[in-house]
């Protein structure tokens, strides 16, 4: 395995692979890796004949009094775990290298980052898009593999691959969770033993959610009152949102007469986690709501 904060040996790689006629799959990351991402790495492993995974802290995407200082940066772990999995190379650049100096062009997606996230996060997407966009530049990746973790991110960086005709392919995969059902996340290294005990009540709380729809509720609002009185019993969270909406579009659903995507962000105490799940209308025979 290759590692290199260069943009020019970076790209010289992968064009060698390319011109081989190798295919190249791309898993962006922050760094501070998990299960979840190794997940995403053999996912482009099993897709494509090499794997690029780039570990890169991006400044742009953290708003004023967020953890841009805090994130956890631990490259050479990273990199053990990446040998493990079988990585051909790890890109992880340097701010000046994604963003030279007289930097001033930015990658906006409107519409799909108005609300949720983006509602309490702005210029988070703005940020995301810019440097996603950037390292399908540098790397020219066939396929870049998402999780569906961040299904906004997913969403916005699929919109914006469509509407300018960027050349990879989207991949996304499945959430992974820990054993009591929280969505791993870098994030939760911030957690107290008391609000990692309480952040389980999320996941308890989508599940409940997923349950009554089985059994045929078919109103969101009443299936989202479900969720929040799982939530009640744990004081340390505290809701954020919670939203549900047409997977595609991410635009508000009323009910659930097609498949919907349920979405929350959730404080526990000074952080913030991210999850969903996806709900499917129930049987004709079971639907209770009108």
């Amino acid at each position: 395995m290759r590692v290199t904060n260069l943009e020019c040996e970076a790209a010289a790689i992968t064009r060698e692979w390319s011109a081989a006629g190798s295919t190249i799959g791309l898993v962006p990351t922050m760094g501070a890796l998990h299960e979840g991402h190794l997940s995403l790495v053999r996912e482009a492993g099993a897709r494509c004949g090499k794997v690029v995974v780039s570990i890169f802290v991006n400044p742009s995407q953290f708003g004023p009094g967020e953890d841009l200082g805090r994130y956890p940066r631990m490259l050479d772990e990273d990199c053990g775990l990446l040998a493990g999995e079988g990585a051909d190379l790890v890109f992880a650049p340097t701010p000046e290298t994604v963003y030279p100096r007289g930097f001033s062009t930015f990658v906006e997606v409107t519409g799909l980052t108005d609300r949720l996230c983006g509602a309490s996060r702005p210029g988070h997407f703005r940020g995301v898009t810019t440097v996603c966009c950037a390292l399908f530049n540098m790397i020219g990746p066939d396929v870049a593999v998402f999780g569906e973790k961040d299904f906004q991110q997913l969403a916005v960086v699929r919109r914006m691959v469509t509407d300018l005709r960027l050349k990879p392919e989207i991949v996304q995969c499945p959430i992974v969770r820990e054993a009591d059902g929280l969505a791993m996340s870098s994030r939760n290294t911030y957690l107290s033993a008391r609000e990692r005990e309480q952040a389980a009540f999320i996941y308890r709380g989508l599940k409940a959610v997923s349950e009554a729809a089985g059994e045929g509720e078919t109103v969101l609002e009443t299936l989202k009152a479900v969720f929040r009185n799982v939530l009640s019993g744990a004081p340390l969270l505290s809701l954020s949102y919670l939203e549900a909406v047409d997977p595609d579009t991410l635009e508000p659903a009323e009910n659930l007469d097609r498949t919907v995507r349920l979405l929350t962000a959730v404080y526990a105490g000074s952080t913030r986690l991210i999850d969903n799940i996806s709900l499917e209308p129930p049987h004709p025979s079971r639907r209770t709501g009108c």
